[in-house]
């Protein structure tokens, strides 16, 4: 792969962040693609599922590799996300829980909150996200249920 592609979006309390990261992600060297889905601006009150949806369906396509997504608490962006076949999406404000939301679970969408961590953290956070690559191989047989469980979810929960 020569970069990841990553979506980001949010809502009108994450574009300042939004703003801030798509920065930093246009000039790091993983990533070769930027998208953004909206908002457009900080006074667009457009709910934020729609931007959620839109960039975890880009994702879920194959379009893109990643996305983050940026709300006031992280929360709502990662329960929209998730509606998404075959999208995982988790909130992380900690390094470790960026870490294992790779590692362990395979997330292709971080979720940030601006109203809960400060704009350098997020910035930290994203870039130690992108450090990251999951390998099934490197966990044990017991803690990788993921194939069979996500066609099972998507059997009985989803449909």
């Amino acid at each position: 792969m020569s970069g990841f592609r990553i979506v980001v979006g949010g809502d009108d309390a994450g574009f300042e962040y939004k703003a801030t990261l798509m920065k930093d992600l246009k000039a790091d060297p993983r990533v070769s693609e930027v998208t953004d889905v909206g908002p457009t601006s900080s006074s667009d009150k457009t709910a934020y599922p729609h931007f959620a949806i839109g960039a975890a369906e880009l994702v879920a396509s194959g379009q893109a590799d990643r996305a983050i997504l940026i709300c006031g608490t992280g929360l709502g962006v990662a329960i929209a996300a998730n509606k998404v076949k075959g999208i995982r999406a988790v909130t992380a404000h900690d390094s470790f829980s960026v870490e294992r939301s790779i590692l362990s679970n395979d997330a292709q969408v971080l979720c940030l909150g601006a109203r809960v961590i400060g704009v350098e953290l997020a910035r930290r956070l994203v870039k130690e996200w992108l450090g990251y690559t999951f390998d099934p191989a490197s966990l044990p047989p017991y803690q990788y249920p993921l194939p069979r469980f996500r066609d099972a979810c998507l059997t009985t929960c989803c449909h």
